[in-house]
């Protein structure tokens, strides 16, 4: 929540603005940093298990709105609207997620004289809604996707009309986004399955199952056209954003502008998404999603009635403060700019930090406490919107992300070059993260070109991600920075300066005389190329774990003599995990679809595990009988743990 002051004659008392995306989504801190800087106070709405993130030491004031589970908490309405009365709020920021995009929510507070800091409830009625929002874009002359115009009700309903429009098609949950709710399907039996999770994870995330389904536009690229509208008619387009790199229908990367948009074609969507915003008298800041194929023809895809995540790589080439702009508009100002006045300038890159681990579905969540964390602000054109601190918990109950990382300069190659600094200078302990798999991305040669599409991610890596593949001279360089480490250590053991300058064949690496050991960054010299490492861990028997290119690699330096005794050592056989079905990820059970004496075939749905929101299928590796099972709906599993045997 917030609260103002009569700041610049903004509101009389008091502004509330609450933040309903969890904090780690990071709108709350942004929010709260803008209103500080406009003279107004801000109040904090937070779970119990947020009582100490970092908007609410942010905030002049706060109050706990309930336990952990966001249906008892950020999703709260009588206990969010008792916060407002409390504390005299005269208006709410509703924050990314949640009920950022709820007409009911904004009702409540419009009988009650406060202001939401948003669209009207017939903006968000209309454009909350996907099926009416497309008819509503049908009716404003903006292209859309072909498919059918209503909410599919069952099962065998979804498998007609996918075979009436043509596989593949996409179902998606007709209220929310964040790529919740959405599932593609090739033919009948993935429809069913489709139909079914897309509706458990809409019901689960919006309390919405609405169903509909249009056709799927295969390879497209995902941009987004920013939108700032106000009360008086004023609309304009903020240029757009690339998203196209995702996975799982979430975004990972996201650039501005796009290195595929020409002129005419920008102006064409910018246009097209002004004409939809007035159609609904739209005001505040608001995002037009398109899905654009390679001939430059583009698609209505929805509205984001809200500031999205991705917003700040917009205010970096625009100059504009989209916060203040939402505040702006909502206290019935006209807008400060024409649409002539909104420049390029510049590119930014926007990096997705998760709690993930990438080598399993480019993505599972990870949980932990973050012994150690260290944000890359020490560099320049950094800039880091981050909800959490040293010591802060990643849980099962919201968003998986860390971070938004944004680097930007004055061209595309200079905002990727900041951005591969930024990553190796990151410094995250305690949980798995995705940094691998954020500088593969961003250093990959398909997308330094341009050359991207939705399917990025499995295209270019079909077997899964794997992390960065040493060839000879980048494994030559990871085995002499590790024997570097191993002898500085040494010499620091024997009290001698540590200049060290070691030479396997073909490399050379440098280390300055203050390396410190205990610093997690160790920035050296390999045949005089600047790299900075981070020793993850080292212990007496020689071995090493160093992220080296962003990722992990095991290492382990010995002596002559103990390599040789280290061969008669022996080796740790591996389970045989064929007949073991453990959880991938954290998260709470929905449903055991076998029992012990149960025949299964390979590939056969065994259980549904929820993890922040999505909801996974796991299957048998092969096929068997069930010998038990341990687990039931409602319980919660840990990474690892044992779910079900197979004789």
């Amino acid at each position: 929540l917030l609260k103002i002051e009569a700041a610049l004659n903004t509101f009389h008392h008091k502004l509330c603005c609450c933040c309903f995306s969890s904090p780690r989504l990071f709108l709350p801190h942004q929010v709260m940093k803008t209103c500080h800087k406009m003279g107004i106070q801000t109040v904090a709405v937070h779970s119990d298990v947020d009582a100490s993130a970092v908007h609410v030491k942010m905030a002049n004031e706060a109050v706990c709105v309930g336990p952990a589970p966001t249906s008892k908490s950020y999703l709260n309405m009588d206990a969010i609207m008792d916060a407002v009365r409390a504390t005299g709020a005269q208006a709410v920021h509703p924050g990314y997620g949640f009920l950022s995009e709820n007409k009911e929510f904004a009702k409540r507070l419009a009988a009650e004289g406060v202001a939401f800091i948003g669209p009207d409830t017939y903006a968000l009625q209309a454009m909350g809604d996907k099926i009416e929002s497309k008819l509503i874009a049908k009716a404003a002359t903006v292209n859309t996707i072909p498919g059918y115009d209503g909410v599919v009700k069952t099962v065998e309903e979804a498998v007609k009309i996918s075979q009436d429009i043509g596989y593949p098609v996409m179902i998606k949950a007709s209220a929310g986004g964040g790529g919740k709710g959405m599932r593609i399907a090739w033919n009948d039996e993935e429809t069913r399955e489709g139909f079914r999770f897309s509706s458990q994870e809409a019901a689960s995330s919006f309390g919405d199952d609405r169903l509909l389904i249009e056709k799927f536009i295969d390879n497209p690229r995902h941009i987004e056209i920013q939108v700032l509208a106000d009360k008086h008619g004023n609309a304009l387009w903020l240029n757009e954003r690339e998203c196209s790199i995702q996975r799982r229908n979430q975004k990972v990367v996201e650039e501005a502008p796009s290195t595929f948009l020409d002129a005419a074609t920008r102006r064409a969507m910018g246009e097209q998404a002004v004409q939809l915003a007035k159609a609904v008298q739209y005001s505040s800041a608001g995002t037009v999603e398109f899905l654009v194929d390679s001939n430059k023809n583009f698609y209505f895809l929805e509205m984001n009635t809200r500031l999205q995540v991705e917003h700040p790589i917009t205010e970096c080439i625009t100059g504009l403060d989209l916060v203040e702009q939402m505040i702006r508009v909502a206290k019935g100002y006209k807008l400060q700019h024409k649409q002539e006045d909104i420049p390029i300038n510049g590119w930014a890159i926007e990096s997705r930090v998760y709690a993930e681990d990438p080598y399993k579905s480019f993505g599972l969540p990870s949980i932990g406490r973050l012994s150690r964390y260290q944000e890359p602000l020490n560099l320049s054109n950094v800039r880091v919107d981050s909800g959490i601190q040293e010591g802060s918990d990643i849980s099962i109950y919201y968003d998986p992300m860390i971070s938004k990382l944004v680097t930007y300069g004055a061209t595309r190659a200079e905002a990727l070059a900041s951005m591969e600094d930024a990553l190796d200078n990151y410094v995250i302990r305690g949980v798995t993260h995705n940094i691998s798999l954020l500088r593969e991305i961003i250093t990959h040669p398909r997308f330094i070109s341009g050359d991207i599409s939705t399917n990025f991610l499995p295209e270019v890596y079909p077997d899964g991600f794997k992390g960065h593949q040493l060839e000879a001279d980048s494994r030559r360089e990871l085995l002499a920075a590790a024997a570097a480490l191993h002898i500085t250590a040494q010499l620091r053991s024997q009290r001698r300066a540590p200049s060290v300058a070691t030479r396997c064949p073909c490399v050379k690496v440098e280390v300055d005389g203050q390396w410190n050991l205990a610093s997690p960054l160790l920035p050296l010299a390999i045949n005089g190329t600047h790299r900075m490492l981070q020793c993850l861990s080292r212990d007496a028997s020689g071995k090493i774990v160093l992220q080296y290119l962003g990722t992990s690699f095991k290492v382990r330096v010995l002596s002559k003599l103990a390599a040789q005794l280290n061969s008669y050592m022996p080796e740790k056989v591996p389970e045989d995990t064929s007949s073991l079905l453990r959880s991938p990820m954290p998260g709470a059970v929905v449903t055991v679809s076998v029992k012990p004496g149960d025949s299964v075939a390979e590939g056969q749905e065994i259980c549904v595990i929820e993890a922040m929101k999505m909801q996974n299928s796991l299957t048998a590796a092969r096929q068997a009988k069930v010998k038990s099972v341990h687990c039931k709906p409602g319980e919660t599993v840990g990474e690892g743990d044992l779910l079900v045997e197979l004789e």
